[in-house]
């Protein structure tokens, strides 16, 4: 069986290809952009089974597929949050959220495999995809939250909050006229719950509202400071594992 991957991440691709291996898989090529792909396709036999992350350093992996007729199976390695991941799920082998888990990986390739005896034919609309991507599937986000305080029950519009923040164990929202907030749920609950573009998780404690920024400041070790309007009780800062996602989201 051919296998390639097709990750710009070269860390990324060799740890996924040492992971194959463990599973009796030899990955026999591993691509790292939208240009480099094409010119091996042009002149390599298709796989059986390709690997593909979906954005690449000079575009996103759908361009292949525009310039060259792949049959191969498809196992997405992505990063795009769930409300994507739907429409992958109905048209692929499977999808793997990266970091990629061991079990994960598994239980795709033991998907693929039990599908070669009958040697379905996979197809594909990278078309319907793309612009899945770029048009999110439409979804209902989270309006309020409805607070505690005191004996009374406080309901709080989403356009009022300038953050969302963990700290001692606890969730708070922050308002704009300068109060916090206890809520119920974790930042990882709210992850599929708040509008994505209206709505950042700079690190893992905070989430900002793009409404609420007043200032992006660089700081050390190629991360940034963000100052909001109202919150000045801890540092916000976007992790710089987060910086590029942060860019192209404020775009």
């Amino acid at each position: 069986m051919k296998v390639i991957i097709i990750e710009d991440e070269k860390p990324a691709a060799r740890r996924l290809s040492r992971m194959l291996l463990a599973l009796d898989l030899e990955v026999n090529a591993m691509l790292h952009s939208v240009e480099e792909s094409l010119q091996w396709f042009q002149v390599n036999q298709h796989p059986d089974l390709i690997f593909l992350d979906i954005q690449l350093s000079d575009g996103l992996s759908f361009e292949i597929f525009e310039n060259i007729d792949i049959k191969s199976a498809i196992i997405f390695t992505t990063a795009y949050d769930e409300y994507a991941l739907q429409a992958f799920k109905l048209n692929s082998i499977d999808y793997l959220l990266k970091p990629i888990d061991e079990d994960d990986l598994k239980v795709a390739v033991d998907k693929y495999k039990q599908r070669i005896p009958q040697k379905e034919t996979i197809s594909f609309d990278f078309n319907d995809i793309k612009n899945l991507l770029i048009n999110p599937l439409e979804r209902e986000y989270k309006k309020r939250f409805t607070v505690k305080v005191g004996q009374h029950l406080k309901m709080i519009s989403i356009d009022a909050i300038e953050c969302i923040y963990s700290e001692n164990k606890g969730s708070y929202i922050y308002t704009n006229d300068g109060r916090d907030y206890l809520i119920d749920a974790t930042l990882e609950q709210l992850e599929n719950e708040l509008e994505p573009t209206t709505f950042f998780r700079v690190s893992r404690k905070f989430y900002i509202n793009i409404n609420a920024i007043k200032d992006i400041i660089s700081y050390t070790n190629s991360r940034l400071q963000i100052k909001l309007h109202s919150f000045k009780d801890q540092d916000i800062i976007v992790s710089r594992e987060r910086v590029k996602d942060f860019k192209d989201w404020l775009e």
